[in-house]
């Protein structure tokens, strides 16, 4: 029995047979066989090298959308300017136009970033093929190249100008806008410390009267990482263990040309030692003689750094004590009710884990024994995280790299370890030029080289003339910091001055030669040997109309002398551990001993102390200083001028301006001494001025002396040739300036003797302790 069909099926039936149909004949339609391809247009690239981009065979069937994938990729190539696919029949017409050649790059409005620096930025290059895309993407690399340099404003344009034969002139022409500078720094949520203690901490600075020279006060984005950073270790070295950057705000002004940054900050309580034990989980190590080697104690402030140092003492013991994988792990226990820390030190025993090997890479000067010193590992050791971490910090500490990077991963088995070393060079050399002029001496110039890192050996060398209307100083040294590769510096030091002065008392003529052994003998000690070699000479004394002095005639009659001999110089600096932030001692004392053939013999003793450290939340710095010279002459040997101390040792008085004087007449010589001694004791102040000045306030008390002297041949009277001391206070006004800090005295003697010649006010160089 037939089955009747519906209505809706038979439309439906009709409609997909027609739709089917229409398909079928629009597939047939986009189909496309070619017999031949041709190309035209192209002048530089090969026809083969376009219809290699195309992918059409000749013969073959393509589907429009495959003719549309062969135009796209012919345009992705980036050669042509322009790209035209027509079919005519069995033939595929190809029509390109090239893109030009680069003829050359140019920059225009350029000043502050030199063209040599630009061009090794860009991707783009003579005699390359020119693309646009490149082109903008070299423009966007130059702007982030300024916004580095703080010009945040910077725009580049990407032009070119035709030439003949298809060549273009690339040219950027560039508007690099002002600096945007740091207008205000300003820290929400500190109590302890101040903002103005906290701006010297951070790397960021404000913008000053010296912005010409100060690239600091610069907005880098990139700097404000690095800021937050020392913030945390400037807080966690004095026992805020919860301090957190909560948040930084860098706000641009209405006028964009300046940035406020704001850090917000939670310092949280300060932390002191609590109870400091020392366990041992390895049998054959006696925790008691590891405990006595700790330097830290219970109620001082909490510093990761000295546990970092006790860590380093402990794991060295285990090393002279043949222990091998010894590790000590710190262990906190916090008290907040009494705000302490207990550090329970666990001597455990670590992974079997072991360097199989050191590399190096990106080191193109420095060679790479130099890097290597710095390990305390060397390859099949036992790997030690801390150890790694500490020969990083020393590599940085080089100062011969920009980045240094220093990471370990697997080796070739699980229990070795690769140490990875990558480090990018920056330059190491610096030449200097002077110029001084004084109305005593006249005009002067000095030149100088310097190279801390002398044909990548690590050797640092330095050379410099000062000449001036009548003197000239030379003066040369060389130090190699890993002789024969120990952790000795051998050094040689050679200095020769000559003067020649028509208004001196007379001339003289000092030469020197110092070869020397440095090597440490404590964590904090270093003992120096050397060999010194003297000559010197004084003649032709022209004293004054008003009389002569016996002392100097009779010691510029005996010409030139030579003297010969060794000494040594212990150094013992309390900044080497860091132990304490906020304070330090330096000391050091040393003798030489002349006699070792030569015309002369003596002892010559020197020592200086210096003790720092900083009150009132480290606002301000109080520092003492105690310097002391003896000269010590054997038989019939006496001291003379040249010989003798005679600086300015104290402020308040002239150099040569206190001490043994001798006076014939109407003339008063100052002679120098044998020995002399200073206390200096100073005060560091904020002035409440802003940051951006650099200026702060001092003040000082100084005693000193200068006494004893070779008596020999006085024809007149003698003064102050025993020990009397002279009192200066007086007040500083000290300036960080692009030359270096530069410090104003203006002293008051407040106890002095008859012949001595003051100075109210100079001018000198801050030294830093």
């Amino acid at each position: 029995m037939a089955r009747k069909i519906s209505f809706p099926v038979v439309l439906f039936l009709a409609l997909f047979a027609v739709f089917a149909g229409a398909s079928t004949q629009e597939a047939t339609a986009q189909t496309y066989r070619f017999t031949s391809v041709d190309v035209d247009g192209n002048q530089r690239i090969e026809t083969g090298t376009i219809l290699t981009y195309a992918g059409i065979a000749r013969g073959e069937t393509v589907s429009a959308g495959e003719l549309n994938a062969a135009y796209q990729r012919i345009v992705a190539s980036g050669l042509f300017e322009s790209v035209t696919i027509e079919p005519r029949g069995n033939l595929l017409s190809i029509t390109v136009e090239e893109y030009p050649t680069i003829s050359r790059i140019a920059f225009e409005g350029n000043k502050r970033l030199k063209d040599e620096d630009l061009s090794g930025f860009i991707e783009s290059s003579p005699r390359q093929v020119f693309n646009p895309a490149k082109a903008e993407r070299d423009a966007q690399i130059i702007v982030e190249a300024y916004k580095e340099n703080g010009r945040v404003a910077a725009r580049v344009n990407p032009r070119i100008i035709r030439r003949s034969d298809n060549r273009v002139d690339l040219v950027f022409e560039i508007f690099e806008g002002n600096k945007i500078e740091v207008q205000r720094i300003g820290f929400v949520g500190n109590r302890a410390y101040s903002d103005r203690r906290l701006r010297r901490v951070v790397q960021s600075k404000q913008a000053g009267l010296l912005r010409a020279f100060i690239a600091r006060d610069t907005f880098i984005e990139d700097r404000l990482e690095f800021d937050k950073q020392v913030l945390r270790d400037f807080y966690a070295a004095r026992g805020y263990v919860d301090f957190r950057v909560t948040g930084v705000n860098a706000e641009l002004a209405r006028e964009r040309d300046t940035y406020f940054i704001t850090f917000n900050i939670q310092e949280g309580q300060q932390f002191r030692f609590g109870e400091i034990t020392t366990i041992s989980e390895i049998p054959e190590v006696d925790a008691a003689e590891y405990q006595a080697a700790l330097k830290i104690g219970e109620g001082g402030i909490y510093s990761p750094t000295k546990i970092e140092n006790s860590i380093a003492r402990m794991e060295r013991l285990g090393v002279r004590q043949g222990v091998d994988f010894l590790r000590v792990e710190p262990r906190i226990t916090r008290n907040d009710r009494d705000l302490t820390l207990d550090v329970e030190f666990a001597i455990v025993r670590g992974p079997r884990v072991f360097v199989e090997r050191i590399d190096i890479e990106g080191n193109t000067t420095t060679l790479d024994r130099v890097i290597r010193r710095q390990f305390d590992t060397v390859e099949g050791d036992p790997f030690n995280p801390r150890e790694i971490r500490q020969a990083a910090e020393r590599i940085r500490a080089l100062g011969y790299f920009e980045n240094a990077d220093v990471d370990a991963r697997e080796g070739s088995r699980p229990d070795q370890v690769v140490i990875d070393v990558d480090v990018e060079e920056q330059p190491t050399g610096s030449l200097s030029f002077g110029a001084s002029f004084s109305s005593s001496a006249g005009l002067g110039i000095s030149v100088g080289l310097s190279e801390r890192n002398f044909l990548g050996r690590g050797q640092r060398l330095s050379a410099g003339v000062t000449a001036g209307a009548d003197s000239i100083n030379y003066n040369i040294d060389f130090a190699e910091p890993a002789f024969l590769g120990r952790d000795v510096e051998f050094g040689l030091n050679f200095g020769y001055i000559e003067t020649d002065d028509d208004d001196a008392l007379y001339d003289t003529t000092i030469g020197t030669f110092r070869p020397r052994l440095t090597f440490p003998v404590s964590e904090n000690g270093r003992l120096t040997v050397l060999y010194s070699a003297r000559y010197s000479d004084m003649n032709d004394y022209n004293p004054p109309a008003g009389g002569a002095s016996g002392i100097l005639t009779r010691e510029t009659s005996l010409g030139g002398r030579f003297a010969s001999g060794l000494g040594y110089e212990y150094t013992y600096d309390t900044r080497r551990t860091g132990l304490n932030p906020n304070a330090g001692v330096l000391l050091s004392f040393g003798q030489e001993f002349y006699g070792l053939g030569g015309d002369v013999e003596y002892i010559k003793s020197s020592a200086r102390i210096v003790g720092q450290t900083r009150v009132l939340n480290e606002e301000v710095t109080l520092r003492a200083t105690f310097e002391g010279g003896a000269l010590t002459f054997m038989g019939s040997d006496r001291s003379r001028a040249v010989d003798r101390f005679g600086g300015q040792i104290i402020r308040g008085f002239e150099p040569n301006g206190i001490g043994p004087t001798e006076t014939n007449g109407t003339n008063v010589e100052h002679l120098g001494g044998d020995y002399f001694a200073a206390l200096k004791l100073d005060a560091e102040f904020p002035l409440g001025l802003p940051d951006e000045y650099g200026l702060t306030g001092g003040a000082f008390y100084d005693v000193g002396a200068i006494w004893d002297v070779n008596t020999a041949g006085a024809t007149g009277a003698l003064a102050s040739t025993n020990f009397e001391a002279r009192h200066v206070v007086g007040l500083s006004l000290i300036w960080q300036s692009p030359f270096g800090p530069l410090r104003f005295n203006w002293s008051t003697p407040i106890e002095k003797e008859p012949t001595d010649r003051t100075q109210n006010f100079d001018v000198s160089i801050q030294t830093e302790f």
